[in-house]
């Protein structure tokens, strides 16, 4: 790892407390590839009362696309190099830090609260199937794993930033040791439960990365592509890993539910790549595209699966109409048509949610540690609740947003003494 140290191999970013273009534009373009992939790999049937669902990705051989496909390693380490940013350009600040990251983080989920707790109640009164409704209400709470996750990382930043400054290296290796050693338990006691320490070991690691992007010291990205995926290849060559870096139907091992060791491998090799790619990236005509997504990007994070489930009922569950083989005629000229449909039904849900990124700007006072870690604890245990739960009909999901909401005042104004 130390040769990431030495004299740059390509233009690496100085210090700085400037927006990154090339963070901007990884964020933005990891974001578009989690939905096409989230829109494309369902294979969906209905038959009689119940939804079938598939992963075109179970194709034989298809794996292989998953390993730059599956961009989550690429958003942690963007979020991280972001945060190390932010964080630095706040000063000393580090509770105001916490709570306006809290503030932009959970703003944007008190719309989706508000249609999808009482929409199963109003879609069963009207005859809706329960079945197919409970997988939508679940799957939409699911895919807020990811925002649990990145509220640790947050809340957890300012003292990885004072890790990463008095241990460099040190952190993201010992994360990396940590990955091992809970992969080694967890395989060799059958104990599933205990792999998902990772979640912290594996994503922490790649968040770390970002800071050592962040301060333009990440100068030898060829080493660390070859090494990750080498890594990762051999991992699953060898070892007990499949060679998917997302969950498919039927398998008995997960790299992603929970992260594995295999992922972080790939994780490094996807920043890596991405690093070594850099000045090719920056020359792209991304600044409009940049401009318009990035305030958009949460409101599509949350919202691209409810359209994906509004198609869903009208198309395979109300007019039965199953969708294609994979990789089949049919598969190939039907998708432009089912993505077409995902966008109309997506725009005009980003027309309206899309005002909910930006918090009202309330007249903020001075706080401390104590309100930003309770505001941290009740948001983070309150997304927890809703990836675990979903939004299925029952008290879960209202205590779980009233936690949301309860983080949410614990930032709010506070009188000036």
């Amino acid at each position: 790892m130390t040769v990431l140290l030495d004299r740059p191999a390509v233009a690496a970013p100085r210090r700085t407390t400037a927006r990154d273009p090339f963070i901007d534009l990884l964020r933005v373009a990891g974001m578009a590839l989690i939905v096409l992939q989230h829109w494309t790999i369902p294979v969906l049937s209905f038959g009689g009362a119940r939804l079938t669902t598939g992963n075109a990705l179970s194709t034989p051989g298809a794996w292989v696309v998953t390993w730059l496909s599956q961009v989550m390693p690429l958003v942690f380490f963007a979020g991280g190099a972001a945060n190390a940013i932010s964080h630095g350009r706040s000063g000393a600040d580090g509770p105001r830090w916490l709570a306006v990251r809290l503030r932009r983080l959970a703003w944007p989920l008190l719309p989706l609260a508000a249609v999808w707790i009482p929409l199963p109640h109003l879609l069963l009164t009207l005859g809706v199937p329960e079945q197919p409704l409970e997988t939508g209400a679940r799957l939409t709470g699911q895919l807020l794993w990811f925002l649990a996750v990145y509220l640790v990382a947050v809340a957890a930043t300012p003292w990885l930033m004072r890790l990463h400054a008095r241990h460099g290296l040190r952190v993201p290796a010992l994360l990396a040791v940590g990955a091992a050693l809970t992969d080694v338990v967890r395989f060799s006691t059958g104990v599933e439960a205990i792999g998902y320490l990772n979640v912290a070991f594996v994503w922490l690691a790649v968040h770390q990365l970002g800071f050592w992007y962040a301060e333009g010291r990440l100068t030898r990205p060829l080493p660390l592509a070859l090494g990750g995926f080498g890594a990762a290849a051999l991992l699953v060559a060898f070892g007990p890993y499949p060679g998917s870096m997302i969950g498919l139907p039927g398998a008995e091992v997960s790299n992603m539910a929970p992260p594995t060791l295999a992922m972080l491998a790939v994780g490094a090799g996807q920043v890596g790549l991405a690093v070594l790619l850099r000045p090719l990236l920056l020359r792209l005509p991304t600044a409009r595209l940049l401009a318009w997504a990035g305030p958009r990007i949460m409101t599509v994070y949350l919202w691209h699966m409810p359209a994906l489930f509004a198609v869903t009922g009208v198309v395979v569950v109300g007019l039965g109409i199953d969708t294609p083989v994979p990789g089949s005629l049919g598969w190939f000229a039907g998708w432009p048509v089912w993505f077409g449909a995902l966008c109309l039904v997506m725009w005009p849900l980003l027309r309206v949610f899309a005002r909910f990124e930006t918090p009202p700007a309330l007249p903020y006072g001075e706080g401390g540690w104590t309100p930003a870690l309770v505001a941290a604890g009740l948001v983070g245990g309150g997304v927890l609740a809703l990836t675990v739960c979903g939004f299925a009909p029952g008290a879960v999901p209202f205590a779980a947003v009233l936690a949301v909401v309860g983080g949410l005042l614990a930032t709010g104004p506070r009188a000036r003494v």
